[in-house]
This record gives C-alpha cells, structure tokens and sequence, in this order.
C-alpha cells in the first residue's frame, strides 16, 4: 500500500486540510463540516499532530460559530479588513461567481477550504493587527456567497471592491474615498 495512490489522495487532502483549519483556530464542527472528517478523528489529529513537535499551540474555541454579519461593518478598521479578505477570496476563487441557493450545504468542501486558508493566511500578512478570526472569515465567505445580507461591490469612487449591506441605498465607497 502506498500512500501516494490516487486513491489515498482524498484521505490525505483532508486530512492536510483539517491540519491547516486547527493551526488557524477553527472550531471543531467547522473543520468536520468543511473536511468531512469526525470530531474523534480531528481531535485524534490535534493531539497527535499538534500538541506534540515543538509547535506553539493554537488556541481551541469553544462553542458556537460566529453568526452576527454585522460584525463586518461595525467599524471603519473591520470593514476595510472584511473588505481586504473578501477581495482575496473572490481572486483565489474561494468565493463562488455566482451565488448560492445554500451557500451554508453547497460552500464547505477539500478545494474551496483550502483557497479560504490561503486567502485568511494572505490576509494575515497583509494586516498588522487582524481583527477578523478564521470563523469570522468562514462567516463572511458563507454570508457573501449566499448573497444575502452582505455583498461585495465596486466603490463609486476608485473601483475597489468594498463590503456593504445589500439593501444599502446610497453606493458604496471605500474608506479613501470617503475621507
């Protein structure tokens, strides 16, 4: 048996993904929802993998997923961040062209994930100090491809994709072009 076969291939995809979503502080369920795998297999993961080798450990949220979209327009710091995640994920392809009926069935997957760590691992590097977790990022993914409350549009002034409020009335702008 080797571990290269294609059809090994799979297993291991998900199981390099699961590694991926606990070293950015997901939650159980959302790593069991996006890879597949049970939450005895992804804690076994995390015991095995991580808790052992030298690594800092990542921090283990409990409860519930974050829910409130509003999170992402509370502040002008936040917005822009949002704004900075969800442009990179429409570039890499983590966010569908063209919405979902249900975005929260239909999103989660291996390659869909990995482009979101990578967007989230960008967007890290990108901000001096981030202010949206890793769920918070797989709620804005979800909320913008289910094109519900939030969507991502072009600012009126300069052309960069902003977030806003759907039924927002006035046209978006983005921060420089508001100040």
């Amino acid at each position: 048996m080797r571990i290269c076969d294609d059809r090994y291939s799979r297993d291991r995809s998900r199981y390099d993904l699961a590694l991926r979503f606990i070293e950015n502080e997901a939650r159980t369920r959302t790593i069991r929802v996006w890879t597949g795998l049970s939450d005895d297999r992804i804690r076994k993961l995390y015991r095995s993998y991580l808790n052992s080798g030298g690594r800092s450990q990542p921090v283990r949220h409990r409860g519930k997923s974050p829910q409130q979209t509003g999170y992402f327009t509370r502040s002008t710091r936040v917005r822009r961040e949002a704004s900075l995640l969800a442009s990179l994920c429409s570039i890499l392809g983590a966010l569908p062209s063209a919405p979902l009926a249900d975005a929260r069935r239909q999103l989660p997957g291996v390659g869909r994930g990995s482009l979101l760590c990578q967007a989230f691992e960008i967007y890290r590097q990108m901000s001096a100090a981030p202010q949206i977790s890793f769920e918070h990022a797989v709620l804005l993914l979800t909320q913008l491809a289910c094109n519900d409350e939030l969507v991502l549009r072009n600012c009126a002034g300069c052309g960069a994709q902003v977030i806003c409020d759907r039924y927002a009335l006035r046209p978006p702008h983005c921060h420089h072009c508001l100040g």
